[in-house]
C-alpha cells in the first residue's frame, strides 16, 4: 500500500483484503459487534495512558495508533457492506457541521477558560 491513502482507496484495499484473505465480510451485525469491541480496546488504551488508570502488571502498553487503525478497519467494512461512500459522507457531514456550528464553538466562554 502506497504511504498516503485516501478515503476511496482505503475502502478499495480493506474491499480487495477481505474478497483475497477474508472470504467473505462478516454480517453488518458481527461488524457492528467488533466495532464496539475495538472502541473499547481504544477507550482502554486512553483511560491508561491519558486518564487516571494504570497499566496492569502483564499488560503491554498498547500502540494507540494499531487500535485506531483496528476501528478504521471496521468502520470501512461496515461501509463497503452497506454502500456508505465514506468520502461523500465525510464531505456531506463536515457540511452539516459547519452549517449548524459555524460560531457555537466560538461563541462557547467554556472553550477558552
Amino acid at each position: 500500500m502506497k504511504e498516503d491513502i485516501t478515503i476511496k482507496e482505503a475502502q478499495s484495499a480493506v474491499d480487495d483484503w477481505i474478497t483475497t484473505y477474508g472470504v467473505r465480510y462478516f454480517s453488518e451485525l458481527t461488524n457492528m459487534a467488533i466495532l464496539t469491541e475495538e472502541v473499547g480496546e481504544v477507550a482502554r488504551v486512553i483511560a491508561r495512558k491519558y486518564g487516571d488508570q494504570s497499566f496492569k502488571k502483564l499488560e503491554a502498553e498498547n500502540n494507540l495508533g494499531d487500535e485506531l487503525a483496528d476501528v478504521l478497519w471496521v468502520l470501512i467494512c461496515l461501509a463497503n457492506q452497506t454502500g456508505v461512500d465514506l468520502t461523500e459522507a465525510l464531505r456531506k457531514n463536515m457540511e452539516k457541521k459547519t452549517q449548524r456550528d459555524e460560531f457555537r464553538h466560538l461563541n462557547n466562554d467554556k472553550l477558552f477558560s
